[in-house]
């Protein structure tokens, strides 16, 4: 059976004229247009045995004359009995033109009208009411002869069942069978043949008798087989007359197709096979350029290895992978199923391998290479654009994890800037002999303060431009990574909008694929139908990528792939090279690459903020491994309280500077400074609480000068500024050193310990100032430091015990004034120093300043001892010596000039040390003392007021004491009221 895949695509006239196309003369009448039509081919073709017709199954032009009848391979009953078909009405024409010619969807014709059930309507119903009134009438006057016949029948029916029933079941079973031994005897009973001997005359009867019976069923049967046919005679002839007329009817087809072959055959050497000529010439073409353009890819994908491996030694890591990416794409969709190809993709897979494990290294070696370096000379970033083009390539390979290899690299530079720094301090030190100190821990200790404090400032310098260096470069590849990311956006709105085609595109598409159908209906060819619609589809697609590729292409934001394109045609000379890039511009989509997601890039943008943070901290680690390196000796302890600030300021900058330059406050440095500051603050302290023991315990107890520096230093309190002024070179100019303490207005005689004790809590102020860390710390070891002041002096004076330290042989009234009034001084500062810590203090640290609460009130409570020990001492004389007065001649008496004598004593020991109001307050104090012991002894003496002798000796006295008393300076106007003496006249 022929084949239509087996035909040939290019038309050759087999017969004709001159040129092999039959040349229809033209009609004078005005040419008529109409329509063009595909039509389906419903004409079987026969063999011809010619190579040069349209195809090599049969033809319905050029044999039509020879084939008869005869000719046909199979009968009509094969042929409407086709075993390959599942449906049975399919007709014979599918024996010569396949399977699938009834398969096919045949184009309806535009002249028809389309028939629906509508159009029967007015047809059902009008016969609807004569169909019922027919019905009704055969059921009522049934035909006789349709009655007698049914009786007939029904009467044979019941005839020849009865007659029926008289053969035995036996011959009516469907497996009935004489070969059966049990069906056998069952039918010839061989037990009436069994006598030995002969046959006897009764076997002979038998076997007539058997033999008569079976003829007898057989005729029963026979018979009614015979009424069986008699009764379908009409059915059978009607069969017969149908087959006749079957007959005559193909023998009409047959001269019809002949006139149809004869008809077609015109057409074709006409109309037909010129342009199908020129149309299958034209599909040759194209195949041809197709084919063409295929092998130019060939060539051009033949030579994606040297042209990879020219990218790379020049390190272009983007252009070989986006080369490489390129190649894959066509391989997979272009060149599929190529056999010199089959190992190719294997192959760019390795490739790809190798370039992913060269960029690890190349990025690894950029990195140390960028931050080992040096630091002040050169520019900031290294290599810009190889740096981008490594990014970018990494990024496309969803190697997000390169920052990882730069914070390592970045650990290993900051070890050798310490070292670098070490090394270059010591060749200037010629006490340091490099050779035999090796530890760098061991030569920083050996270096003098000074030293060591210019290394770290070296070391601050230099992690500064360490810093400022990670960042350029971690602002080089946060661009690439933006870049990308817009990148992506980009060119997913480009997608969007052109993922839906416009109107116009979308009514050009049904056109073009009818118009590729017609071709290849008109072609006689099967095989180009699929062609046609691939190629109608493969059309679509380019016009397509031509129309997104050059906008996406100019929107990309991969510097990398901008320049590989231009060196990829240029780093060969071959064409294929060429081709390769042209295809890559025609099939590239930016939008199907390897590059991460929007998430994985805003992941690395935060990985790029974290490794800033990382590169602080190491910053950190390693400066307080250069700290603690200094302080293992405890040589940081032994600072003075200016070096130690220098240290605190240098290390506060740094960090501040650190904290600006990454966005983040690193807390290792600040906390190896706090831990340093502890120490710094608890040797300071110490230093300062023993400076005022030994000042204690070495004070006599006696007004000190004030020099001038100290009255400059207690101004510079008043005027705001808690703090220690510079300290002045002495000059020939200097103010003496004056008697009094002026502090607003008011004179404060005081010990030298006192005005130590006030440049000391200065300089604890000043502490604070340079370092706010330490406040609460130093806070209360100042507390401390004023309650050891109070409760040693107390010690010393009150206490008695400057007797046995200082020698001193007893403690006086003067002591205890001017002991007083250095108190009062302290009291004076306290708040001065509370509001001070109170700046620099977090509202949540205020707690400790209730500290100063209670010194203030320690310091009163001591200053009020100190008051009533002074009232103490004369409390003793007055009784002591009042507890011997008697009341007689001379007037005064003794014991009055000796109380009056003490009493000026005293006044004149503490008139100057404590002000007018404290030394009234006090004398009214002693007087009261001195009137209830004077008011005792009268009562004793039975003295009262009554005018007599004695009242008037006692009177005499009492003016006496109160004259002396009032005479003395600032106690004129002192009410003494010695009228309390007296006790009442009874």
């Amino acid at each position: 059976m022929a084949s239509s895949h087996s035909s040939s695509p290019v038309p050759r006239p087999s017969s004709g004229g001159r040129d092999g196309i039959y040349h229809k003369e033209r009609d004078p009448s005005p040419p008529r247009y109409r329509h063009i039509r595909s039509l389906p081919d419903v004409c079987p073709k026969e063999p011809t045995g010619e190579g040069q017709g349209l195809c090599n199954g049969p033809s319905v032009v050029a044999e039509h004359d020879r084939w008869t009848v005869y000719s046909s391979k199979v009968n009509l009953p094969a042929a409407l009995n086709d075993p390959r078909l599942a449906k049975r009405e399919s007709d014979f024409f599918t024996k010569t033109w396949g399977l699938d010619f009834t398969e096919m969807e045949v184009m309806p014709s535009f002249c028809l009208p389309n028939i629906t059930k509508e159009h029967f309507g007015p047809y059902l119903q009008e016969m609807t009411q004569r169909e019922r009134i027919h019905e009704r009438c055969k059921t009522i006057c049934p035909n006789k002869d349709d009655v007698d016949a049914v009786s007939s029948i029904t009467t044979n029916q019941d005839k020849s069942r009865t007659e029926l029933e008289q053969v035995p079941k036996i011959f009516m079973k469907p497996d009935f069978a004489l070969e059966d031994p049990a069906t056998f005897n069952m039918v010839l009973p061989w037990s009436h043949f069994n006598n030995a001997g002969g046959k006897s005359s009764r076997d002979v009867a038998s076997s007539k008798l058997l033999q008569e019976k079976l003829s007898h069923y057989l005729d029963v049967v026979e018979v009614s087989i015979a009424r069986q046919i008699s009764l379908r005679s009409e059915a059978f002839f009607h069969a017969m007359s149908s087959q006749h007329e079957l007959q005559d009817q193909l023998q009409e087809t047959q001269h019809a197709v002949a006139v149809l072959r004869g008809r077609t055959a015109a057409m074709d050497q006409v109309m037909c096979q010129g342009p199908l000529q020129a149309l299958c010439t034209a599909l040759t073409r194209n195949n041809c350029v197709k084919l063409h353009n295929k092998l130019k890819l060939m060539a051009a994908v033949h030579q994606t290895q040297p042209t990879v491996q020219l990218l790379l030694s020049t390190s272009e890591f983007v252009g070989a992978l986006e080369l490489i990416a390129t190649t894959k794409e066509v391989l997979q969709q272009e060149l599929q199923g190529i056999h010199s190809f089959r190992h190719l993709g294997s192959q760019l897979c390795e490739l790809e391998k190798l370039i992913d494990k060269m960029m690890v290294e190349d990025f690894s070696m950029y990195a140390h290479s960028d931050l080992n370096r040096s630091l002040r000379d050169e520019p900031q970033v290294l290599e810009k654009e190889r740096l981008e083009s490594l990014v970018f390539g990494l990024l496309r390979q969803r190697k997000l994890d390169f920052l990882d290899i730069y914070s390592d690299e970045m650990i290993v530079a900051a070890k050798a800037i310490v070292s670098q720094c070490v090394a270059d301090s010591v060749v200037q030190i010629e006490e340091i002999d490099a050779e035999v100190v090796v530890k760098l821990a061991d030569q920083m200790r050996l270096m003098t303060f000074p030293q060591w404090f210019d290394l770290l400032k070296n070391v601050f310098e230099s992690f500064l431009f360490f810093l400022q260096r990670i960042k350029a470069t971690m602002n080089v590849i946060r661009n690439v990574v933006l870049e990308v990311l817009d990148s992506n956006q980009k060119t997913r709105l480009l997608e969007d909008s052109c993922s839906e085609p416009s109107g116009q595109e979308a009514s050009q598409v049904p056109s073009l694929l009818q118009g590729e159908a017609e071709l290849a209906y008109l072609t006689h060819e099967g095989l180009f139908i699929s062609d046609a619609l691939n190629d109608a589809q493969q059309k679509q697609q380019e016009q397509k990528q031509q129309r997104v590729v050059p906008a996406a292409q100019d929107q990309s934001s991969a510097a990398g792939f901008r320049s590989q394109q231009g060196r990829v045609e240029t780093a060969s000379s071959d064409s294929g090279a060429t081709e390769m890039s042209a295809s890559r511009e025609q099939s590239f989509m930016p939008g199907e690459n390897m590059m991460p997601t929007d998430f994985e890039l805003n992941l690395v943008i935060n990985n790029l903020q974290e490794l800033m943070y990382t590169a602080s901290d190491i910053s950190h680690d390693r400066c307080v491994k250069v700290l603690t390196a200094r302080a293992k000796d405890g040589s940081l302890e032994r600072l003075t309280s200016a070096e130690f600030v220098c240290l605190s300021q240098a290390v506060e900058g740094f960090v501040r500077d650190t904290e600006e330059l990454c966005g983040r406050r690193s807390v290792s440095l600040r906390g190896a400074l706090q831990s340093q500051a502890n120490r710094f603050v608890h040797r300071f302290h110490e230093e300062r609480k023993t400076k005022l023991s030994l000042l204690l315990d070495n004070e006599r107890w006696k007004q000190a000068e004030v020099p001038a520096e100290f009255q400059d230093l207690v101004n510079s309190i008043a005027n705001g500024r808690i703090s220690l002024p510079e300290r002045k070179i002495p000059g020939p100019n200097d103010r003496k050193p004056t008697e009094f303490l002026l502090v607003n207005g008011q004179k404060y005689a005081v010990v030298g310990t006192v005005l130590l004790l006030i440049r000391i809590f200065l300089e604890y102020c000043q502490c604070v100032n340079d370092i706010p860390s330490i406040s609460t710390d130093m806070l209360t070891r100042l507390a401390d430091l004023l309650k050891h002041f109070n409760s040693r002096s107390c010690q010393l004076v009150l206490g008695a015990g400057a007797l046995q330290i200082v020698g001193l042989k007893t403690i006086t009234t003067k002591n205890l004034a001017l002991a007083s009034r250095c108190l009062q001084l302290v009291v004076h500062y306290i708040p001065i120093i509370r509001a001070h810590f109170e700046t620099k203090l977090q509202p949540k640290q205020f707690s400790v300043l209730r500290h100063f609460d209670h010194i203030t009130k320690d310091y009163n409570d001591h200053i009020a001892e100190i008051s009533a020990k002074l009232v103490a001492i004369m409390d003793s004389l007055f009784e002591k010596v009042l507890s011997k007065y008697e009341v007689k001649a001379p007037m005064p008496s003794a014991c009055f000039r000796n109380i009056c004598k003490q009493m000026a004593k005293m006044h004149e020991a503490i008139y100057e040390l404590l002000p007018e109001e404290q030394t009234q307050m006090l004398f009214l104090r002693i007087n009261a003392s001195f009137k209830m012991h004077l008011k005792r002894q009268l009562a004793r003496l039975g003295v009262i007021n009554d005018g007599g002798p004695q009242h008037g000796l006692v009177v005499v006295d009492v003016a006496f004491y109160t004259e002396n008393i009032q005479g003395l300076k600032s106690l004129e106007r002192l009410d003494l009221n010695m009228v309390e003496v007296w006790e009442q006249k009874r």
